[in-house]
């Protein structure tokens, strides 16, 4: 079996009651309020990939936050193809200066508050941000969020604790999505 990999990260900027939020003018989730992030780079660290999605999308700089890296976010959908993204909030200070709405290459970005995001009556954000957000925000353990996706629509979300050095230690992350993949197979078969 070819080695699993994840090519994608997503930051929730935080300040103070408020997510720095993307409203996204591109596929995947075009039209929709997303954390921002992108595509990781050939043998890009992910860190360092959210760290560079940060400037690219934002301009807010690395001394201006503080990034802690809460997990993975992956899915599988009908095909039981599987996906995912690494899973970052970066803390910036309740006195952050950072006006919005701003448009940019991606979309729009806003302060939105936490309440807004986890509202269930919120038809404008990703289907998934409320039912991960929250341990995100305040669990200091870092977990994989796996998503089951029928027709495009979010069926289940299942959270599990991972060691938080999945996100440094190379073969420890690989062996994790190795066994999640297999898992995943054997659940579509």
């Amino acid at each position: 079996m070819a080695d699993i990999i994840i090519k994608y990260n997503i930051c929730f900027v935080k300040r103070g009651n408020e997510i720095l939020l993307l409203n996204r003018e591109f596929a995947p989730w075009m039209g929709c309020w997303n954390g921002v992030g992108g595509k990781l780079e050939k043998d890009e660290e992910p860190r360092d990939a959210m760290i560079r999605e940060i400037v690219e999308e934002t301009n807010i700089e690395r001394d201006q936050y503080r990034l802690h890296f809460k997990g993975m976010i992956t899915w599988n959908d009908d095909d039981t193809s599987f996906g995912g993204m690494y899973l970052y909030v970066a803390e910036v200070p309740g006195s952050f200066a950072y006006p919005t709405p701003l448009q940019t290459d991606e979309g729009i970005l806003q302060w939105m508050t936490v309440g807004w995001i986890m509202d269930g009556n919120n038809s404008g954000i990703v289907s998934n941000i409320p039912r991960f957000l929250e341990k995100a925000l305040n669990d200091p353990d870092c977990y994989e969020h796996h998503c089951c996706y029928r027709n495009d629509e979010l069926i289940t979300l299942s959270s599990n604790q991972i060691d938080p050095l999945t996100e440094t230690d190379r073969p420890l992350r690989e062996a994790y999505l190795r066994d999640k993949h297999r898992g995943v197979l054997a659940i579509g078969n």
